[in-house]
């Protein structure tokens, strides 16, 4: 590769082996990603698409053209990126490793049929094909009911009160309720104390009566005014609770109107379908005694325990689909006897016949042979715990990565590139070896391997290592060292080689005890069944266990949810509403007691982005840009001009350039290559109008300020306090490098959680806040995590708790308490393994992080 100015890459040379595993290191923001992805995988891409048909290019979504003069000898590159599952409920575990349609057809070709049914094809074995869905459920799996329970959450309360918490905020919900009022409902004695006719009137009618409303008025007044036919303040028109929750979720434009209405509609198993989305017919049919909503439901484990017999040639399991079938009957009639249904056509008598024909025996064998290897390699990668109707939005995304990567180790190509982003991401120590394997065997089949990647275990594997450098931004950009790891030991420039090496030895922990314990009672969340657990207060905590064990479930769910409650607020949904319906959220069982009035604050740093738009960015985000706003404002030249604070916001139509509309930038559709972002040629990609840009504050004007990184701010802005703690912050956390107006979009999920942070320390009191953040050392280089955690022991020093979801050792190493969940994944996690100070955890038996942590406070720390 030569002369690479991607981003904030300085004219790179650099040259890397082919057939071997590479390793891109340095800081956060160094350059890496502009190295392996912008402008290498960016290049192999344009490349291949130079041979695609034109109108083809069109559909295909393109990473545009990289800043490179040359790259010789680059082979096709496949790229597998961090990135968050669809948002559609219909993407599933199944259809991402296109296992799916591997099991319908085996279903279609060797399944056993009722008798007299005719053969099905394998589409009418997928709930996404109008032929093989459920009817009721369009496939879905669940309908959607608003009830009295979902709209009216207390009702102790009036409807002045807002009982229904259904009905719209502010004032369309106050316009309701005054044509209630005309209407003669009474709007001031608790629901409950309500008629029930009149409660199914207000909540169901399908009615939309136009009324009088005399707004601000009393109902005694109101009464009055009606009684003497005076003019109302307007004519308004009611609509019922439950028709106006499904009319906004089916006609609203924004996602923040369907995601609340949404809360409203309670999701339950299909009736007809038992939740498995598929129609009866395809129900009838089973394979190894299950039909195909059931062998979906299953963890991939159980699938593969199910299919090998039949893999290596004995059908007895298959055979005895008859008596499985019969004693599932049986179950199925009695649950429904007993709650007075009949029984449905998705289980009818069947009696099938043992034997198979040849022709189905060959290929029921073949199909599940190639299933259980395909099983296998997803087992390898600890993903076993994952069922195939698992839908990809509840997956992280680590095990999207990694069940994408499962997939190519499968495709057997071979001289091919593979870009990884970070695969180690969301790993524990013991899944890491795993990977490790996954990537040796992609090598070793003659491909390149080329990972973006912090994790020190896998530097000391790879063949080849390039390091980027040395700091992150403008004092980035350079290969600091391209040679086998070993060399890297000599180069004193790299921030990598003293982590790597071990010369950089993180302080222990500091042994704080607890102020106080919350207590969790017979929790039920996921694979957790009843868990007790204790969280202490004061102290940092590390949560710690095997992907999939059950921690986010007890910690960024169960624990969130439950303090949320009592601090008398919802925290905020993961899950969001798709096009079809509002995905299922499960609800937490269980008490929380202890110590519980010592939190008065509750605070989740996730790793969601912090705008969906480029119009939000690191200065708005945090809120420094205010006050630098004001500090324009009040200078003389903008006084003498009366420019208020807004005239300097992109967002407003007074200031900004009214050509990109405060953007900064225009796009240039091409018909057959990817669209391309120019400069706005009006305000040059300032954002601004001229006359905004003519008012200086310190010789620059406010698009000089956007374009300045945090490090320079700092500089800028030394005695102004209400931009200068901010942005002391933030370079304090490591993200010096950022540019004030870095869109949100641009940022990482790491930047994102650690711009979270840094916002909620610049706010932070004394005492009394629980912290809960879900793995955030995730996209950090070493000497990132020491900054990260200086931060946190300062949090703890100033008396809250904080909590970390953490796989990374040498952190849980400097944590006061740990509480490791396991001792597997999926059904066999769940459980508290082991809990204490880090070395008494360290020592524990039958915990698959003991060891791990062991190395750690040994100081053999190159290893997560």
């Amino acid at each position: 590769m030569r002369g690479a100015r991607e981003h904030n890459l300085r004219d790179v040379d650099v040259d890397l082996p082919r057939d071997a595993l590479v390793v891109f290191s340095g800081v956060s923001g160094s350059g890496k990603s502009s190295l392996a992805f912008g402008t290498l995988y960016a290049e192999a891409q344009r490349r291949y698409f130079e041979s695609v048909a034109p109108y083809a290019r069109r559909l295909i979504d393109q990473a545009g053209v990289p800043d490179v003069d040359s790259i010789e000898g680059l082979p096709p590159a496949i790229a597998l990126q961090q990135q968050r599952g669809a948002a559609s409920a219909r993407s599933s575990v199944g259809s991402v490793t296109t296992l799916s349609s591997l099991v319908r057809m085996m279903y279609s070709r060797a399944g056993a049929y009722p008798p007299g049914q005719a053969m099905l094809y394998a589409e009418d074995f997928s709930p996404n094909t109008p032929q093989g869905a459920c009817p009721e459920c369009h496939g879905l799996g669940h309908v959607y009911e608003v009830s009295e329970a979902t709209m009216v959450p207390d009702p102790s309360l009036t409807i002045r009160e807002k009982a229904i918490a259904a009905w719209p905020p502010a004032w369309h919900g106050q316009n309701l309720r005054d044509i209630l009022v005309t209407l003669g409902y009474d709007v001031d004695i608790p629901w409950k104390d309500l008629p029930q006719k009149d409660r199914d009137w207000i909540l169901y009618t399908e009615e939309t009566p136009t009324a009088p409303v005399y707004a601000g008025m009393s109902p005694e007044q109101t009464r009055a005014a009606l009684k003497r036919k005076a003019e109302p303040s307007y004519m308004g028109t009611y609509m019922g609770a439950r028709r106006y929750v499904l009319h906004t979720f089916t006609t609203t434009q924004s996602a923040l109107m369907k995601k609340r209405v949404s809360r409203y509609m309670a999701g339950r198993p299909c009736p007809v379908c038992d939740g498995k989305r598929l129609k009866r017919e395809a129900l009838a049919v089973t394979f190894a005694g299950l039909d195909i909503g059931a062998l979906s439901q299953l963890t991939l484990d159980r699938v593969a325990e199910r299919l090998a017999p039949i893999a290596a040639g004995d059908f007895s399991a298959h055979a005895g689909g008859e008596t499985a079938d019969r004693e599932a009957t049986a179950r199925d009639r009695a649950k429904r006897r007993k709650v007075g249904q009949a029984t449905h056509a998705a289980a009818p008598d069947v009696r099938r016949t043992s034997a198979l024909s040849e022709e189905k025996r060959l290929a029921a064998q073949r199909i599940a042979g190639d299933l259980v290897d395909r099983l296998a390699v997803l087992q390898a990668l600890g993903l076993g715990y994952l069922s195939m109707d698992r839908t990809t939005p509840t997956l992280s995304p680590g095990e999207l990565q990694r069940l994408r990567l499962a997939t190519q180790i499968r495709s057997n190509l071979f001289g091919v590139v593979y870009v990884l982003d970070e695969p180690s991401a969301g790993l524990h120590p013991a899944d890491s070896e795993a990977l490790y394997a996954a990537l040796e065997q992609l090598r070793a089949a003659g491909n390149s391997v080329f990972v973006v990647e912090h994790d020190l275990a896998l530097m000391q594997r790879a063949d080849w290592l390039v390091d980027v450098g040395p700091d992150a931004g403008e004092r980035g950009g350079r290969v600091l060292y391209s040679g086998p790891p070993e060399g890297l030991r000599d180069v004193p420039e790299s921030r990598t080689a003293a982590h790597l090496f071990g010369d950089a030895a993180m302080p222990a922990s500091q042994g704080r005890a607890p102020s106080g314990w919350l207590e969790l009672r017979g929790v039920h969340r996921h694979n957790l069944h009843g868990v007790d657990a204790r969280i202490p207060l004061g102290v940092l905590t590390a949560i710690t266990g095997i992907s999939g064990s059950g921690k986010s479930s007890l910690i960024a769910q169960a624990l969130t949810e439950l303090v949320a409650g009592h601090l008398g607020h919802e925290p905020e949904e993961e899950d969001e509403a798709t096009p079809e319906g509002p995905v299922i959220i499960e609800r937490t069982r269980g008490h929380l007691s202890g110590d519980v009035d010592a939190v008065r604050r509750l605070v989740q740093v996730d790793q969601k982005p912090i705008g969906r738009t480029p119009r939000s960015n690191l200065a708005t985000y945090t809120g420094l840009f205010d006050p630098v706003r004001k500090l324009f404002a009040a200078t003389p030249e903008a006084r003498k001009r009366r420019y208020d604070a807004g005239r300097f916001s992109f967002n407003v139509a007074k200031g900004r350039c009214e050509t990109c509309e405060g953007e900064g930038f225009v796009s240039v559709e091409l018909l057959f290559m990817p669209s391309v972002y120019a400069p706005c040629p009006t305000c040059h990609g300032a954002r601004y109008n001229a006359q905004t840009l003519e008012v200086r504050w310190n010789g620059r004007t406010i698009a000089d300020v956007l374009g300045m990184t945090v490090e320079d701010a700092c500089g800028f802005f030394e005695g102004e306090p209400a931009v200068a703690r901010p942005l002391e912050l933030l370079r304090e956390i490591g993200l010096g490098y950022l540019r004030l107006g870095q869109p949100a979009t641009e940022l990482s999920g790491g930047e994102a959680q650690r711009i979270k942070l840094a916002t909620e320390l610049q706010r932070s009191t004394r005492g009394r806040s629980l912290y809960v953040l879900d793995e955030p050392t995730t996209g950090l280089h070493a000497s990132d995590v020491e900054r990260l955690l200086v931060q946190l022991q300062r949090l703890v020093d100033a008396g809250h708790a904080v909590v970390v979801i953490e796989h990374d050792m040498r952190v849980v190493a400097q944590a006061d308490w740990v509480i490791d969940v396991g001792p597997g994944a999926g059904e066999a996690g769940g459980r508290i393994v082991a809990e204490g100070p880090p070395a008494q955890v360290a020592r524990a038996r039958g915990s698959r992080t003991a060891s791990y942590l062991a190395a750690a406070l040994a100081g053999e720390g190159a290893s997560r």
